[in-house]
């Protein structure tokens, strides 16, 4: 064997390397996947989104939740037998009103047992499907979102808000027509929290929470603790299976030039006295 030969080899392998390690990293989850479904007789289903997934002319691509995924959730909750439990892990800066709405309608109405885990944060669409389930199960620094409507740029409880503090003369029409629609999506995401958290708890605290979270009380990336999911009435814990941690590290943040974060991995020890 020449040495062109050599280097044409090298090259080849080189060219596979990512292809055979991204093979590797999908048989892991699935492995991983299967484990959890076995330990907890459930259908497991994850929506896990990367914030920078790649960069296209220096452009960061973001991922959120979309027609797609929902069409894919939609399909594996079909899949699923009536009676079997659903546990879908959220990692999701939110997405689609449309397509979040889909997915914890069809959550809503399956017949077993639906959890949600969310390890890390589930911001506004995400919150949405978290809503729909029989229990959300929270790390103990994981946040959820408010739910409020944006309009384009701007949320629509604060182009309402600037609305109602001019009179209509100093208006502009462009402005008039994004308070009005502005209204009509408040109303519609808070119906439709309503309906999902409707049978979970009285209909007083499910209307509050509803309103409370898709009236714009907060900014729409404000931190929803666990604490402050459970004042607000949700179904929240903290009984985080140690498989689904481990499933996140199979879902890694994309490496640029260097690191960001870096630390050495030892195990948590009991302190013994």
């Amino acid at each position: 064997m020449g040495t062109m030969d050599i280097f044409w080899i090298f090259l080849m392998l080189i060219a596979l390397q990512p292809v055979l390690a991204q093979k590797m990293l999908e048989n892991a989850r699935r492995r991983l996947m299967m484990k959890i479904e076995a330990m907890r007789g459930s259908r497991l289903i994850l929506l896990i989104h990367r914030q920078e997934t790649m960069s296209f002319l220096g452009f960061p691509l973001f991922k959120y939740i979309n027609i797609h995924d929902s069409e894919e959730v939609l399909r594996a909750i079909h899949m699923t037998d009536d009676d079997m439990p659903i546990d879908i892990v959220l990692h999701t800066p939110g997405g689609l009103v449309l397509a979040a709405l889909q997915i914890a309608r069809a959550l809503k109405r399956h017949r077993g047992k639906t959890t949600v885990f969310v390890p890390h944060y589930a911001m506004s669409g995400g919150t949405l499907i978290a809503l729909a389930a029989d229990e959300i199960v929270m790390s103990p620094d994981a946040v959820l979102g408010p739910i409020d409507p944006q309009i384009g740029e701007y949320p629509a409880a604060s182009i309402l808000s600037v609305v109602k503090k001019k009179k209509i003369n100093e208006v502009d029409d462009s402005t008039l027509i994004l308070a009005d629609i502005g209204k009509k999506a408040i109303k519609q995401v808070e119906k439709a929290a309503y309906e999902l958290l409707k049978g979970k708890m009285d209909d007083k605290k499910a209307k509050k929470i509803a309103k409370l979270l898709s009236t714009g009380k907060w900014t729409h990336d404000h931190p929803i603790t666990l604490d402050e999911a459970k004042e607000l009435g949700l179904n929240v814990s903290t009984d985080m299976p140690k498989e689904i941690y481990q499933l996140m590290t199979l879902y890694p943040q994309p490496t640029r030039g260097s690191q960001s974060v870096e630390y050495i991995p030892v195990k948590k020890t009991m302190n013994h006295k």
